[in-house]
């Protein structure tokens, strides 16, 4: 029994940590976006073709602009090929019809150090992930969704590590960063299910009324917010544009140049207050101590999401504010997922914690 708890808790800490370092990505993707260091690296996974970055003009080739461009477009002449055979024919020649393709963008040493930090902090997420894998694997006989969904999360780290790659290598094409966006979501929720799956017997313990209206409530409460965040990183899309073509001036201008996304994205954000406070209120009738301090954790994102959001639109859009905005964001995501887990297992009847842990 001893052991197997120890399993458990180890699991569960490792996952803990890799989570905490999945929403630390998220908030130096903000800080890589809201500086514009997005191409601070022109290749991947080196850059400027080294393992460490230069950190002045003079390391580099007179022409590198060229260079740069000319390799970026022989990769993604490769990667269309590949779309085309496979029948994503449109998407592989948007990919070229997009002005983005072409640009190149000039050496900065600060925003070549911010996209290294980036990629160094998603290799420390792969190796975290990679442990997951091996402290899951004592739970493969008894509990193999546990096991597999943790493979499955080191399979989904590779594919967004190789999307990355596309991200670099068309230039930040909108259509990449928002897939980007949409599979670290997903990850986050995977982490998530098999680090509650592995605690779940302690779950069992405070039982509650099943509900179906709480059971829709928390999924459409969960599904609004995927959608908001994906909204937001079209904003967020759609800022970068007005920005390159007013060459970063105007900033004050910036907001009324933007399209429907945003205002569909703001106008939402009403409907996300109502349905989650009817949220609290259901949770708050279970009676479930944990679950009403995550409902809490729920209403408190949401109210600084609002306030960074109100900063944002009065006043002009300020970088320090972005990437808070969409760590909030994700973290809201993240706990309503949670809330989610939580009140699963908890319906479920009492079991005894040895069938359940290898």
């Amino acid at each position: 029994m001893g052991k197997e708890s120890f399993r458990s808790k180890r699991f569960r800490n490792i996952g803990f940590l890799t989570i905490a370092s999945v929403y630390f990505l998220i908030l130096v993707g903000g800080i890589v976006r809201s500086t514009g260091s997005g191409m601070g690296c022109p290749d991947w996974p080196k850059c400027f073709g080294t393992w460490v970055p230069p950190t002045s003009l003079n390391e580099l080739p007179s022409d590198y602009l060229e260079v740069y461009k000319e390799k970026r477009i022989q990769k993604n002449q490769r990667i269309a090929k590949v779309l085309e055979r496979v029948g994503f024919s449109e998407v592989a020649q948007e990919i070229f019809a997009h002005p983005s393709q072409y640009i190149e963008s000039e050496f900065n040493v600060t925003k070549t150090w911010i996209e290294y930090i980036n990629r160094l902090v998603g290799v420390v997420i792969g190796i975290l992930i990679f442990l997951t894998v091996l402290a899951a694997f004592p739970f493969l006989r008894n509990d193999p969704k546990l096991f597999w969904g943790a493979v499955a999360s080191l399979l989904l780290v590779v594919f967004q590590a190789w999307l990355g790659s596309l991200v670099v290598s068309t230039n930040l094409l909108p259509e990449m960063v928002t897939l980007h966006m949409a599979l670290a979501l997903f990850l986050v929720a995977l982490l998530i299910y098999i680090v509650v799956r592995a605690k779940r017997h302690e779950v069992y313990q405070q039982p509650v009324l099943s509900s179906g209206s709480l059971k829709w409530m928390l999924g459409g409460a969960l599904l609004l917010t995927f959608v908001q965040v994906i909204l937001g990183t079209q904003v967020r899309e759609q800022v970068d544009i007005v920005a390159f073509n007013l060459s970063n001036q105007q900033r004050e201008t910036w907001i009324s140049q933007l399209g429907a996304s945003f205002y569909v994205h703001r106008s939402l954000s009403i409907l996300v207050v109502l349905l989650n406070v009817a949220l609290f209120y259901f949770v708050k009738q279970l009676g479930h101590r944990g679950m009403q301090r995550m409902a809490v954790w729920i209403l408190t994102c949401i109210g600084a999401e609002i306030l960074l959001g109100v900063v944002l639109a009065n006043f002009a859009l300020p970088a320090v504010v972005q990437p808070l905005h969409l760590l909030l964001g994700t973290a809201l995501f993240g706990v309503q997922f949670l809330l989610l887990m939580y009140y699963f297992y908890a319906q479920k009847p009492k079991r005894q914690p040895a069938q359940l842990v290898a």
